[in-house]
């Protein structure tokens, strides 16, 4: 490991988890009753939840290996999440084996499935830092273990900046991971908007905040501004469906999730 703390805290089985509860819409079994009653009250306002987690994911994978294809070798993945396979060093190290790859994350039952995210290819290294997405500094001096920062490095923000208001210091957690970054890297970012429907995703931001749940949606031009410096690489910051996608279009509706990638120049 990195030299974390490993020691788990309790997990509370009494509120829900935004990872537990994407772990839920996932098909997985790392969630509890209160999670599941979380998602179908979610459901029951917005049909294609489910549809949505599963386009994030699939954008997740296409971006990590547009990097890693394009010379990327070193991966950091902050907000990991429960594991679901392929996690993003299997598609990593299935592009680049030697692959470098750190998750984070401060959710209990994420460091509990710690051991699954560690195992990678014998070239490459897979570890796990327990820290908090609102502590950038804290996740850099830990990453720097791992990770050279002086190449470049993929930094993942997946499906993590809903959960961080713009005055709990979204920007600046974005603003001081991505100045440690070496020209060459890069940043895949996804999150809310209420763009393309509105009344269902506040609906949806009032069940999460009923249970507890601190949710924001951005528009395309306040995502924009996370990229702020980079280079977008094309299509730019479109719904995570539509991002280099490889199918067609299932005209189930949008996907209330933007997506981008930019890099370093």
């Amino acid at each position: 490991m990195t030299g974390t703390d490993r020691t788990a805290a309790p997990i509370d089985t009494t509120r829900p988890h935004p990872a537990r509860v994407y772990d839920w819409f996932l098909g997985g079994k790392d969630n509890y009753p209160v999670d599941e009653e979380l998602g179908r009250r979610i459901m029951a306002i917005d049909e294609g939840a489910v549809r949505a987690a599963r386009a994030n994911r699939a954008f997740m994978e296409r971006a990590t290996r547009t990097l890693a294809e394009d010379g990327v070798h070193q991966f950091l993945d902050i907000g990991t999440g429960i594991p679901t396979e392929p996690h993003l060093h299997r598609i990593a190290q299935s592009v680049t084996p030697d692959a470098r790859v750190v998750y984070v994350d401060n959710d209990p039952i994420v460091l509990a499935h710690a051991s699954a995210l560690l195992r990678g290819t014998p070239e490459g290294v897979t570890e796990y830092v327990q820290a908090d997405a609102r502590d950038p500094r804290t996740i850099l001096e830990q990453a720097a273990r791992v990770l050279d920062f002086g190449r470049p490095v993929a930094l993942s923000l997946i499906a993590l900046l809903h959960f961080v208001a713009d005055e709990d210091g979204a920007h600046e957690v974005v603003a001081t991971l991505v100045d440690a970054l070496a020209p060459g890297s890069g940043l895949v970012l996804s999150t809310m908007t209420a763009d393309f429907e509105p009344e269902n995703v506040e609906k949806g931001i009032a069940a999460y905040t009923a249970g507890g749940v601190t949710l924001v949606a951005r528009s395309r031009d306040e995502v924009a501004a996370f990229f702020e410096g980079l280079d977008l690489l094309e299509p730019g910051i479109v719904s995570v469906a539509d991002w280099r996608s490889e199918g067609t279009p299932d005209g189930r509706g949008p996907v209330s999730l933007y997506g981008g990638v930019g890099r370093r120049p």
